[in-house]
């Protein structure tokens, strides 16, 4: 049996509250973590807009997050964190209720990322997730460039 201290998706939603805290107080919730895989949620009460939908910058925000988590997942972070470039996003159907965005990376982008994650070297990679409702929807797409970056740098 795994101790709460040990589990990646208790560490990440408490890092959450205490790095991001509008994330946390929008209710994102990391559900999911494993290498190379993550999946967050969010939920529809509080989140809303003037026409009864999930606002989009909830939404942006359930997908861009994904970034932190697969890297605390999948690398070192000891000797590098991640660091959002940019992010686009397609609406592609409104969000009527909770969603959840997951996103993953193959094993050979991870093998080249940790192949090129040596002390010193800010190393890019792309992020791309998709935003669905509870009820299969896909509501949004996003791809967000990202960057390991080494501490000092």
């Amino acid at each position: 049996m795994t101790s709460t201290a040990d589990d990646p998706v208790t560490l990440m939603n408490t890092a959450l509250e205490q790095l991001i805290p509008r994330a946390h107080q929008m209710g994102v919730e990391f559900v999911e973590m494993r290498p190379g895989f993550v999946r967050a949620r969010v939920p529809f009460e509080g989140n809303g807009n003037h026409f009864g939908v999930v606002y989009a910058g909830v939404t942006f925000t359930v997908a861009e997050v994904l970034g932190g988590a697969i890297h605390f997942a999948t690398f070192d972070v000891s000797t590098h964190y991640p660091l959002v470039k940019s992010l686009s996003i397609d609406f592609l159907a409104p969000g009527k209720g909770p969603l959840s965005a997951s996103a993953s990376l193959s094993e050979d982008e991870i093998a080249r990322i940790k192949a090129a994650a040596a002390p010193g070297v800010k190393v890019p990679f792309v992020l791309e997730a998709e935003v669905v409702g509870e009820d299969g929807t896909l509501v949004a797409r996003t791809r967000g460039d990202y960057q390991l970056r080494p501490f000092g740098r």
